[in-house]
């Protein structure tokens, strides 16, 4: 038929436009992003459990153990596998080159902490996208540096917000109060930018970081930094002794993970404190070890050892980290913030 023809008759445009149409339709559909239903063995009963145990997109589901899915959906092996075989597939988890990472690398940004030595011993800053321990005794200056990060995150960021999950009733609002006069930040804004939740048992506080998804994913918060003061203060009080020792290391490690993945799906900051205890052992040297040995050590991207300096200072050593060397800082902790001691 010649286009004068399709032209003048307007009858035959109503069925050529539909026929075009249609064909949009289906290679958009193939375009559309997979979801959680769409992977085998997963009907509407399958996906609420899922996303109620929080594997709410495909990434969720790929990094997942089969243990894990079994035990969340009640689905056999088989499936479980079969599930998350497919999830990795649509994601094309596989190898990259270095320079893919490097790109990827480019949105990682540092959060200060207001001491230019501090600041320099991180590589500029307390990074995205990584575990951040600070271990050390009483006083050392563990929490402060918490309320510190959580100010400076939001002073950096107008649109950014922090979690602060608290074990030990450290969080204290006059302390945010203080530290956002001291750099310019409206006090009650910072205050209504921060969620704190206590966690009340160590059940209790993997629960709260399991939220953190949801409050990204489903409430479209901005979080950038994560707060967990303390880490090990609910796992040591409730595993009493050697014989529970192997039960909570298992659980603390599903912990670390939990935490690896939340800051690296959302490139966000994690800081969490660890408590210390003394090495009967040791006669020669510092005696002062972390609570959670080799699990909360490897879990770790950056390690800092915390200790009291003279007259009131504090000493930073970095004693872990993947791409800096070892070395340690002196500051003083004030009103403002903090200080640094040449």
């Amino acid at each position: 038929m010649s286009e004068e023809q399709l032209n003048g008759n307007p009858e035959m445009e109503l069925v050529v436009e539909p026929e075009v149409k249609e064909k949009k339709s289906k290679s958009e559909m193939k375009m559309e992003k997979l979801t959680i239903q769409d992977l085998p063995g997963v009907g509407a009963a399958t996906a609420e459990k899922l996303e109620s145990a929080g594997y709410r997109d495909l990434m969720a589901v790929a990094v997942a153990t089969l243990g894990e899915l079994i035990e969340t959906t009640g689905v056999s092996e088989a499936v479980a596998r079969k599930m998350i075989n497919a999830a990795r597939d649509s994601m094309k988890m596989g190898f990259e080159t270095g320079m893919d990472i490097l790109k990827k690398r480019e949105l990682v940004f540092k959060i200060t902490t207001g001491s230019e030595n501090f600041d320099t011993l991180m590589g500029g800053g307390f990074e995205t996208g990584a575990i951040t321990e600070c271990f050390g005794e009483f006083g050392s200056g563990k929490t402060q540096i918490g309320h510190i990060l959580a100010v400076n995150t939001l002073k950096e960021d107008p649109t950014a917000e922090v979690v602060y999950i608290d074990t030990e009733n450290t969080f204290r609002p006059e302390r945010i109060t203080q530290l956002a006069e001291g750099i310019g930040l409206d006090p009650t804004e910072a205050l209504q930018r921060i969620m704190v939740a206590k966690a009340y048992n160590s059940d209790h506080q993997m629960l709260l970081v399991e939220k953190v998804d949801g409050l990204i994913v489903e409430q479209g918060k901005k979080i950038k930094l994560l707060v967990i003061d303390s880490l090990t203060s609910h796992f040591r009080a409730e595993y009493i002794g050697r014989g529970t020792l192997a039960e909570r290391q298992q659980k603390l490690n599903r912990h670390m993970h939990t935490l690896a993945k939340v800051g690296n799906t959302h490139n966000l900051c994690v800081y969490v404190t660890n408590q210390v205890m003394a090495k009967p052992d040791q006669f020669f040297g510092d005696p002062t070890t972390s609570i959670g040995g080799h699990i909360v050590a490897h879990a770790s991207t950056f390690r800092i050892y915390l200790r009291k300096g003279r007259k009131g200072s504090r000493v930073a050593k970095l004693i872990d980290a993947p791409n800096l060397p070892d070395a340690e800082c002196c500051f003083e902790v004030q009103e403002q913030g903090l200080r640094d001691i040449n």
